[in-house]
């Protein structure tokens, strides 16, 4: 009897959008996020530049802007996330945001996760998030005010993950999904 085949699960290691004006959106990228630009080509197929760029040293690149998109195009991206290790380095992210004028920022709680959404200069949607220690079933979404410490911030968000229905500890809730994925050992 011939064992089923090990289900391949890719995880998601860059993402690559179509740009109108290089120099602006590295700009943007580099001073926001504080990517660093790892190489420059020339890509025949579509007659265009690419830049590729990334925050990780051991990456040549999680970010790939391509010169060539349509004029009048709407964004090609539903979002681009960016994980951050801590809501001190979220906070900082949303002031420095705040500090450039960024357009459309949306500072958000997901009970799972904190994260503050804007756009990027041609429009594409940008999310820098850092997880919870809490799981409730999505969406879900409510104002995160920076204005509070970073205690009363994990407070607020498990009183209110706790009163919505399918809350759990966000180790419990990874255990189940390991456990039915067949990644439980």
């Amino acid at each position: 009897m011939t064992q089923p085949a090990k289900k391949i699960r890719p995880t998601l290691t860059h993402a690559g959008i179509w740009v109108w004006d290089m120099a602006t959106m590295e700009s943007f990228y580099t001073r926001i996020l504080g990517f660093e630009v790892s190489d420059r080509g020339y890509v025949e197929r579509y007659n265009g530049n690419i830049t590729f760029m990334s925050n990780d040293p051991k990456l040549h690149h999680q970010l790939i802007l391509s010169e060539g998109r349509a004029e009048g195009a709407p964004s090609t991206v539903n979002q681009l996330s960016f994980e951050v290790a801590s809501l001190d380095e979220l906070r900082q992210m949303y002031h420095r945001v705040v500090e450039e004028g960024v357009e459309k920022l949306l500072p958000r709680n997901h009970g799972n996760a904190w994260s503050v959404y804007f756009d990027d200069p041609e429009g594409n949607n940008v999310e820098v998030y850092l997880d919870s220690p809490f799981h409730i079933p999505q969406p879900f979404g409510e104002y995160l005010d920076f204005a509070l410490s970073d205690d009363e911030i994990v407070q607020t968000t498990e009183a209110r993950c706790r009163e919505t229905d399918g809350f759990r500890m966000r180790d419990e809730w990874a255990a189940e999904r390991a456990q039915n994925m067949g990644l439980a050992g």
